[in-house]
């Protein structure tokens, strides 16, 4: 008989995005109740509805011998940990993780309240380490992925037209944390034998 459980069929109706300082945050060791950021985390906002693309990556090179016509084994060469999202809110952390800067008001000649706010785009940026967590679930079963560092390895182009809203599309690559990309955890018993 075949082991086919259509319960076990997962989709990912809800979720969030949360990022932190790479250094100083405690890693979350749970997988959450779905709704609240990890502590020392700030929540992304709204991801657009092409949802969040977890893309884990091993690249293994053949090791070939005289008496063999295919490969003996493969060497891992190297492995990634991308996560990509486009955002589609624009509040203080998407601008700043997508422009590499922070916000910083701007007083009034004379002095009085700021109302304009600047962010500084370097010409030679400093590329800076995060902490990504993202959340899924679908009914009572949740799941969490955690990268202790990463960087923003590519940006998506922002495009300002009449009809439809700025998003701010970031890649974001997992980076070495003492020999791990990072980890997932999830509420649901994966030690069952289907």
């Amino acid at each position: 008989m075949a082991n086919n459980d259509a319960s076990k069929i997962r989709f990912a109706p809800k979720g969030a995005v949360y990022i932190a300082p790479a250094v100083g945050v405690t890693l979350p060791s749970a997988v959450g109740d779905g709704k609240t950021a990890p502590t020392g985390y700030k929540a992304m906002g709204y991801v657009s509805d092409a949802g969040v693309v977890i893309t884990p990556t091993i690249t293994a090179d053949p090791v070939n011998v005289w008496q063999s016509a295919v490969p003996v084994l493969f060497n891992v060469s190297a492995a990634t940990f991308t996560i990509q999202a486009t955002f589609a809110e624009t509040n203080i952390n998407t601008t700043e993780l997508f422009f590499g800067a922070n916000w910083v008001a701007v007083t009034p000649e004379g002095g009085g309240t700021a109302t304009t706010w600047r962010l500084n785009l370097s010409s030679s940026p400093d590329l800076q380490e995060i902490s990504l967590v993202v959340d899924w679930g679908q009914g009572d079963f949740l799941n969490r992925v955690v990268i202790p560092r990463s960087m923003i390895q590519d940006r998506g182009a922002i495009t300002l037209v009449r009809n439809a809203n700025q998003e701010y599309q970031l890649t974001i690559d997992a980076l070495d944390s003492d020999g791990d990309l990072g980890y997932v955890l999830t509420n649901q018993d994966m030690t069952a034998t289907p």
